[in-house]
């Protein structure tokens, strides 16, 4: 399901009525939570956190005129999804967050490289997401990624 949008909140006027609500928190929680710096915009036809391309000049290796992307925030067909790139290039980081998900959820995880899906509203960790949304600052998020995925 592609939601077409100009704006988060043009994103999220969009998104089902019975997701709304939850993608509206989802999206208050990075906001408050996140390290100073990201952006928020829209990527990827998502709802987007960002290293602006006046912090990282170089932007994202796939396609070098975007800013490079750290979390998305997206209403998929089945399921509501946060995808967070640190998880996928962090082991230490996806560690920490796999072993503390069922302390906070009673569903089991449903997870890909760097997305987590969540089929229902009130199975979303809140409180788990901000964590894991202050853990990584833009420098240590830019130093990750060039260590990780940028071809030198």
């Amino acid at each position: 399901m592609k939601i077409l949008s100009i704006s988060p909140d043009d994103y999220l006027s969009k998104v089902p009525d019975d997701r709304r609500e939850a993608m509206s928190k989802l999206r208050e929680v990075f906001r408050n939570h996140l390290p100073p710096g990201f952006e928020e915009t829209i990527s990827y036809d998502t709802i987007g956190f960002v290293v602006p391309k006046s912090v990282y000049p170089a932007g994202y290796h796939c396609n070098p005129e975007t800013p490079l992307p750290f979390i998305n925030l997206a209403s998929q067909k089945h399921f509501m999804a946060v995808y967070h790139m640190g998880l996928y290039a962090d082991p230490v980081l996806l560690d920490w967050f796999t072993a503390a998900y069922p302390t906070h959820s009673k569903t089991r995880l449903d997870m890909g490289k760097s997305c987590i899906r969540f089929k229902k509203p009130e199975s979303i960790p809140f409180g788990l997401l901000g964590e894991l949304a202050g853990k990584v600052t833009v420098q240590q998020w830019i130093d990750l990624y060039e260590k990780t995925f940028r071809k030198r």
